[in-house]
């Protein structure tokens, strides 16, 4: 019997950096501000992840057939040092016609609500979408024309869904409407959306919500909802919601 080489990974923090067109590295520690991070002309960031060096790295795809293909990648295989990283697409087997849409790195135990445009969602562990190869796995169902949100971390403490549409309806909802679903699939109704008027972002949280978005002149705005001022949004799941007032243009709701 041959005895197989195990390649034991130290178990560090480190920041994973993703950019808008897809380039990944791992960097030491988390103490990384992204106001000190380059990028190729004409690229810019994504996001950062702080994490583990035992940690997977989750891909979203999107593909016209609505069919949201899920691809992981070991954080321990990503390039480090200060470069540019590498692209995406040289750790994982694309499906022809998807697209990177989204990414996710943390521990396989973290929960993450799952949504799409379409307005349906779910709850799946990061563990729940880690593939054996590189082709990935077929994990949510979408309609063709609906897109997949970026998945949103549940941490303890978040006892509420906020579900905003393009149009600037609020609804939220208790978190416990929603059940985990370690298979994927479509999911339930999350808000009653349609096409003119889609599910635009989510957000699990506890008391505070922070709503996104710009104000007059085009000026970022940023306001905390609690107390009386979220109740009057509060609702079940599937429900329309309420228009939110105060905001020329809301972007997205986030955990405060």
């Amino acid at each position: 019997k041959r005895a197989m080489a195990e390649i034991k990974v130290v178990d560090e923090p480190v920041t994973v950096v993703i950019s808008l067109k897809g380039w990944v590295r791992a960097l030491k520690g988390h103490e990384v501000d992204p106001a000190t991070l380059a990028f190729k002309a004409g690229d810019g960031l994504y996001g950062i992840f702080a994490c583990r060096s035992v940690d997977p790295l989750l891909v979203f795809g999107s593909a016209a057939d609505g069919s949201a293909r899920v691809y992981s990648v070991a954080v321990s295989s990503l390039p480090g040092g200060r470069g540019d990283g590498q692209p995406i697409t040289a750790s994982i087997d694309l499906e022809a016609g998807t697209q990177p849409a989204h990414y996710f790195a943390g521990s396989p135990e973290t929960m993450l609500l799952l949504a799409n445009t379409g307005g349906y969602g779910l709850l799946a562990k990061v563990a729940d979408m880690v593939a054996r190869n590189r082709s990935g796995k077929s994990f949510l169902s979408v309609d063709a024309a609906q897109q997949v949100l970026p998945p949103v971390p549940v941490a303890a403490g978040h006892s509420q869904v906020a579900c905003l549409s393009l149009g600037a309806r609020l609804l939220v909802f208790p978190l416990d409407e929603l059940k985990h679903q370690p298979n994927g699939g479509r999911g339930l109704t999350l808000m009653d959306v349609d096409d003119k008027d889609p599910l635009l972002s989510v957000a699990a949280f506890g008391d505070t919500l922070r709503l996104i978005g710009q104000g007059r002149s085009a000026k970022p705005k940023d306001e905390a909802l609690r107390g009386a001022a979220l109740a009057e949004h509060l609702g079940k799941r599937a429900r329309k919601g309420r228009k939110v007032a105060g905001f020329v243009r809301l972007l997205r709701v986030a955990a405060a």
